[in-house]
């Protein structure tokens, strides 16, 4: 495929080096010279400096021969008209817009992005997916990372193994037959900074991180078994209300079991504009690093801290505050990759990070086969892949022990009608069964192969 990228921030970063490592053909766009430059000498993609909303820096792209173009730049405006252009100059099929400003996300404006109009495929909304983001840490606060496939019906979380985990030093084959009954797979482990696929003799060791897929009636006692206590978040402080912030407020006020929530929010007009779109809300004018407002908030009795400024260093040492204050569990936002180190030096539960959720969106839509959902783990490092079964796949009609899988691949669940299942040797794969496949990133372009249909997905 050839692909064009525009802006060559980190989320355009992350995206060219994914696809160029797959051997696409692929360009990239900014107006900063020095960060064109960057990339084309570290990734295996060319380089264009300038405005990607002009025709002719587009053209010199190679725009009249591309299969797909992202607007990835920081305007929304600029984004738009880039697909506008990309649609009514070059006729480029797939035209995939991040858009962050919220009136432009509104349900009753989606009309606005048919072909005849402003004609954008795929709109991607970063504040959005990292409030859902947020919101499945916090549900799950045990866990670093986690997401849920399979239409709900299963979890992937990542878990950090101490001293609590009762199956330390146990092969996992032998894990298989201790909990004969339950539905739950551990297809990654990151030791030592490597993430690999655990094969049934690898045994789980002090200090790994690991990545188990689960049924979501499982996931409970999966959580257990690793020595992890999930207690019922009732109070609830957030840092920060901005856009991110304002969505897990709006849907935390929506769930049933009534969570108490607070925000602190030092820029005043943002701040009412929060007490005056949240009703069961308490907002708070101030700084989140303010120690004394934290104790008015009763950050000492509170179930979770989430600090979602846009600030990461803010986010780490409002959550170290809170943590010394006596609230259980911490949740940051963390733009910067090499900043997700201290999170174990400095006691923080989890992290959400900006750049993974919206690259995973993005994913989604560039996958080749019946892809249906596409998860990022880490820095690019591997992804897990949803998608349903076509009888053209090579995969269709075989046993998983019959399928020559590449070592960096495993299948985490299989969804056969309503049933989700545990995936075992001798589980047959059977077209319009729904796979999820955890693969390492240099096996990517293998179980696309799997998976693939036609030539003809766009």
């Amino acid at each position: 495929m050839k692909i064009i990228i525009c802006g060559a921030g980190q989320v355009g970063w992350q995206i060219a080096r994914q696809l160029s490592s797959e051997n696409n053909d692929v360009t990239i766009i900014d107006n900063k010279s020095e960060l064109v430059k960057l990339a084309s000498e570290t990734l295996n993609v060319n380089g264009v400096v300038g405005f990607a909303s002009y025709p002719d820096i587009l053209e010199s792209a190679g725009a009249r021969n591309s299969d797909m173009i992202i607007a990835a730049t920081h305007s929304d405006e600029v984004n738009m008209v880039i697909c506008q252009i990309a649609h009514s100059v070059f006729e480029i099929p797939r035209k995939i817009a991040r858009l962050r400003a919220q009136s432009y996300l509104t349900a009753i404006y989606s009309d606005l992005y048919r072909r005849d109009h402003m004609p954008i495929d795929v709109v991607i909304s970063p504040e959005r997916e990292v409030a859902k983001a947020a919101l499945q840490r916090l549900q799950a606060p045990s866990a670093f990372e986690t997401e849920y496939f399979l239409d709900g019906g299963a979890q992937m979380i990542g878990i950090f193994l101490d001293e609590t985990c009762s199956v330390l030093n146990t092969p996992l084959r032998q894990l298989s037959e201790l909990f004969s009954t339950l539905r739950a797979l551990v297809i990654g482990v990151r030791r030592n900074r490597e993430l690999f696929v655990p094969t049934p003799s690898d045994q789980l060791f002090l200090g790994d991180q690991v990545y188990i897929f689960s049924h979501i009636e499982d996931i409970p006692r999966t959580m257990e078994i690793f020595g992890k206590v999930s207690k019922k978040r009732e109070r609830v402080i957030i840092i920060g209300g901005g856009n991110v912030g304002l969505n897990v407020a709006k849907e935390l006020e929506l769930k049933a079991d009534k969570i108490r929530v607070k925000v602190i929010e030092k820029d005043l007009r943002i701040a009412e504009l929060a007490a005056d779109t949240l009703e069961k809300t308490i907002v708070l004018h101030g700084d989140g690093l303010d120690l004394d407002l934290l104790q008015e908030a009763n950050v000492q009795s509170a179930d979770a801290i989430l600090s979602v400024t846009d600030d990461d260093k803010t986010n780490l040492l409002v959550a170290t505050q809170a943590r010394a204050a006596g609230c259980p569990v911490t949740i940051s936002l963390i733009n910067d990759p090499d900043m997700i180190g201290l999170m174990d030096p400095l006691g923080i539960s989890a992290f959400v990070n900006p750049r993974a959720s919206t690259v995973s969106s993005i994913l989604r839509h560039i996958r080749h086969g019946r892809v249906r959902t596409v998860f990022s783990i880490g820095d690019g490092e591997a992804e897990v892949i949803e998608a349903q079964v076509m009888s053209s796949s090579p995969i269709a009609g075989k046993e998983i022990k019959e399928i020559e899988f590449p070592e960096g691949v495993i299948v985490g669940g299989i969804k056969k009608d309503s049933e989700i299942i545990k995936p075992m040797g001798n589980t047959k794969i059977n077209q319009g069964d729904v796979i999820t496949i955890f693969s390492l990133a240099k096996d990517v372009p293998a179980v696309e192969a799997l998976l693939q249909v036609s030539i003809d997905f766009f």
